[in-house]
C-alpha cells in the first residue's frame, strides 16, 4: 500500500529552495524559505529573515544549508545564487531576534548552480561544498577557535583542479570510509587528509547536466555503491550500477518526467530501507525545459528487488500537483516518528505531512 500524505499550502510566493532546524530556539522545528522562517509546530505564523534579491524571474537564493557556523546555538543559514556569485552566511541573532539577519560574504566563487553540504572529514561538522559550473572545485570549512567554538569564518579549499559542470555529489564509492566527492564527468577519490594531500580523480562516467545531489546508494543490495541521479533540465531519472571497475552501466528509473534537480533517500515507511524522494523544479529555466508544461509531480521511489516502484505525493497541472523546487527538506515534523516533506518552488512552498499507511 503506498503512504498517504496531507498538502498544506503555506505561501504561493515562488523561492525555490528551503530548510528545517529550530531556527527560533525552541522545541520546534521551524521552516526557512526565501524571506521567512515559519514557526513549527503549525507553520501558520512567519518573521521575515531577510530580503533575497530577484533576477530574470528567480531569486537569487538556491540553499537553505542551516549550521550554527557563529558558535550563538541557533543554526544560521547558508545560501548563494548564480547570479549574485555569491556564496554567503545568514547570521541568526538568537534570543536577540528582531529584523533581517545580518549577512556575511563567505566567498564570491562564480556562479552557483546550489550548494550541498557534508561531513567530508568525519569532524562531525558539515563542509560547503558549491556547484559551479565551469569552475574548479572548492570545499568551505567551518573554522574554530582554540576552545573549539565555531567562528563564523570558513577555510576555502581547493580540491581539485577540474572543472565542474552541472551536477555534484558525496559518498564512499571504493569501500574505504572516506567520503568521495562527484562531479558529472567522474569522481575525486578522498585521501587519509583531505584537505593536505591530493584527490585522485577517475573520469568513470558522463553525465552531463545531472542532479544535484548524485546519490552514493546500494540500490540492489549487492553490498557495492550505486549511483542515482537524473538529467536535470530534460527528461530522466537513472541509477548507475558499476559492472566492471571504471565501468557504470545505467538503467532507467522513471524516463518520463523531466526536470528532477533535486532529490534525497530517506525511509519513508519505517521498514528499515531508504525510498527515494523527487519531483519537478517546476520552470526550472524559466519555461525552456523539455517537459516544462508537463503537469507536475513530487514521488517517492521504493526498490522491489529488480527495479524502482514509483509512487505518487503530488501530481497535477500548475496549483494542483507540486514540485520540489532547487533544494527541497525532509524531517519528522511533528514528532510522530514519519519523515514529512517541505516542497519549495515557484510553484509555492508546501509540506507534505506523512500520515502513514
Amino acid at each position: 500500500m503506498p503512504l498517504s500524505f496531507r498538502k498544506q499550502i503555506l505561501a504561493h510566493q515562488s523561492y525555490e529552495s528551503a530548510g528545517i532546524a529550530p531556527f527560533l530556539g525552541t522545541r520546534h522545528l521551524d521552516i526557512a524559505s526565501g524571506a521567512w522562517c515559519y514557526h513549527g509546530p503549525d507553520f501558520r505564523q512567519r518573521s521575515r529573515i531577510w530580503t533575497p534579491p530577484e533576477c530574470h524571474q528567480y531569486y537569487d537564493d538556491f540553499s537553505t544549508i542551516s549550521l550554527d557556523a557563529t558558535g550563538n546555538g541557533f543554526p544560521d543559514i547558508v545560501t548563494g545564487g548564480f547570479f549574485g556569485k555569491t556564496l554567503f552566511l545568514l547570521k541568526n541573532p538568537g534570543e536577540a531576534g528582531g529584523g533581517d539577519w545580518e549577512q556575511e560574504i563567505i566567498d564570491e566563487p562564480g556562479h552557483i548552480e546550489t550548494t550541498r553540504a557534508w561531513d567530508l572529514d568525519g569532524d562531525g561538522d558539515l563542509e560547503l561544498v558549491p556547484n559551479l559550473p565551469g569552475e574548479s572545485l572548492y570545499v568551505y570549512k567551518l573554522l574554530r577557535d582554540e576552545d573549539g567554538k565555531p567562528t563564523g569564518r570558513f577555510r576555502k579549499i581547493k580540491v581539485s583542479d577540474q572543472i565542474q559542470g552541472h551536477g555534484l555529489g558525496a559518498g564512499d564509492l571504493n569501500g574505504n570510509g572516506r567520503m568521495d566527492l562527484l562531479l558529472n564527468h567522474g569522481w575525486l577519490e578522498a585521501p587519509k587528509r583531505p584537505w593536505e594531500e591530493e584527490w585522485i580523480y577517475h573520469p568513470d562516467w558522463s553525465m552531463p547536466g545531472c542532479s544535484i545531489p548524485i546519490l552514493v546508494h546500494d540500490v540492489d543490495g549487492d553490498g557495492q555503491p550505486e549511483l542515482i541521479s537524473s538529467r536535470a533540465h530534460d527528461y530522466g531519472l537513472f541509477w548507475y550500477k558499476q559492472e566492471h571497475p571504471g565501468n557504470w552501466t545505467e538503467y532507467p528509473i522513471d524516463p518520463f518526467n523531466s526536470q528532477y534537480h533535486d532529490m534525497q533517500l530517506c525511509d519513508l515507511d519505517a521498514d528499515g530501507e531508504l525510498e527515494l524522494v523527487t519531483g519537478k523544479r517546476y520552470l526550472a529555466h524559466n519555461g525552456n525545459d523539455p517537459g516544462t508544461r508537463d503537469p507536475i509531480g513530487l514521488y517517492y521511489f521504493k526498490w522491489t528487488g529488480s527495479g524502482f516502484a514509483k509512487q505518487v505525493i503530488s501530481y497535477g497541472d500548475f496549483g494542483e500537483g507540486k514540485g520540489c523546487g532547487i533544494h527541497f527538506a525532509i524531517a519528522d515534523l511533528n514528532g510522530n516518528g514519519r519523515p514529512d516533506i517541505v516542497a519549495p518552488g515557484k510553484d509555492g512552498l508546501c509540506i507534505f505531512w506523512n500520515e502513514g499507511l
